[in-house]
């Protein structure tokens, strides 16, 4: 694959004083080109599409379950799940409908009922990240957990987590086998939480139940089509895809781009949002298994843009940051994980050389 091929420098000029002036010419270019007009016919078609493929895999299972040979349906279902995490995350956006409660109950069918993912916590999470992205003191996909993103994360590091911090670089695809299984965790956890995302009692109690009917829906599927060792084996393929796979689609999007400086002047939107991403170059097929997220510059400037859209704004968001002077940063894929990787690696020289 290509190298990085940054529109322009690598290093961005200093930030604007100004927090809006240099977004708004774009923003009306946008709104005259008609792109934050909602997509509602190219969702549906592939919503119902998705649903029912994944219908089929059921039926499938439910025909050939009794044979070793069904565990190969867990293939196609990872696939189709990772689609329904897509639409769950255009909902959140409100890139599906303008109207909010059709939104969230898109968004509840997705992560809730078929993901066993609750949206409330990925919507405060995400939308924090969004708002924030690569800020060390407010975008949480950055804070240290498992992984560390900044080499002063990685003190005070011992035992195991030291070990993980030393070569995260190797270890993050593996680690993401265990993502379709922490996103349950964590949505069960921030439910059952006082300090979870702020809901009515009447949401938390939807938000539940839709998570309690995934998970009595999906051991029944498996159950009652196979034996208890082959729904094990066949839940274990499933959940790993699915989290390799996302994995995939989110790795590249932040790793290794800029990092806003705390205690420095201030980002307007379009720099904190274009000098922090990175987009990823390719095919048709590209933007079908990212879900869209390789056009991550112009998902973040533009959240609710429906994502058959964001191809189509990407010539006139280049040519702005190029007028500017703002480096504009798109690589190919496999360069993406090889930038992202080699970030991780770098974080972690520390406690490599201790």
């Amino acid at each position: 694959m290509p190298q990085a091929t940054p529109v322009l420098e690598a290093t961005a000029p200093p930030p604007a004083r100004t927090t809006g002036s240099e977004f708004s010419p774009l923003l009306r270019t946008i709104k005259e080109q008609g792109l934050l007009k909602r997509r509602t016919g190219w969702y549906a078609f592939g919503i119902s599409s998705n649903l029912l493929a994944l219908g089929a895999v059921a039926a499938g299972l439910v025909l050939f379950g009794h044979s070793w040979w069904a565990l190969l349906l867990a293939v196609p279902l990872a696939v189709l799940s990772a689609r329904a995490a897509f639409y769950g995350h255009d909902a959140g956006h409100s890139q599906i409908s303008a109207d909010k409660r059709r939104n969230r109950l898109i968004q509840l069918l997705h992560a809730n009922l078929l993901l066993g993912m609750s949206q409330e916590w990925w919507n405060d999470k995400h939308n924090r990240h969004h708002a924030n992205p690569n800020h060390e003191e407010k975008d949480p996909d950055v804070a240290p957990d498992v992984l560390v993103f900044s080499e002063h994360q990685t003190a005070g590091r011992t035992g195991v987590q030291a070990w993980l911090a030393r070569h995260q670089a190797w270890m993050f695809f593996p680690l993401t086998t265990l993502e379709g299984l922490a996103l349950k965790v964590y949505g069960f956890q921030a439910l059952l939480s006082k300090d979870g995302p702020r809901q009515t009692p009447r949401e938390r109690a939807v938000e539940g139940g839709l998570l309690l009917a995934h998970v009595a829906g999906y051991a029944a599927l498996l159950l009652s089509t196979m034996s208890l060792g082959q729904a094990v084996v066949f839940a274990l393929i499933h959940q790993m895809l699915l989290g390799v796979h996302l994995g995939m689609a989110f790795a590249p999007n932040h790793k290794g781009m800029e990092v806003p400086d705390p205690d420095g002047e201030p980002w307007g939107h379009l720099r904190r949002q274009v000098l922090t991403s990175r987009n990823i170059r390719g095919s048709a097929l590209v933007d079908w298994f990212l879900g869209g997220l390789n056009y991550q510059i112009e998902h973040h400037l533009f959240p609710s843009m429906p994502r058959p859209h964001l191809r189509l704004a990407q010539p006139a968001v280049r040519g702005h940051c190029r007028a500017l002077g703002v480096s504009y940063t798109e690589t190919g894929l496999i360069e993406s994980y090889r930038q992202a990787l080699g970030h991780l690696h770098k974080v972690g020289a520390p406690l490599r050389t201790a």
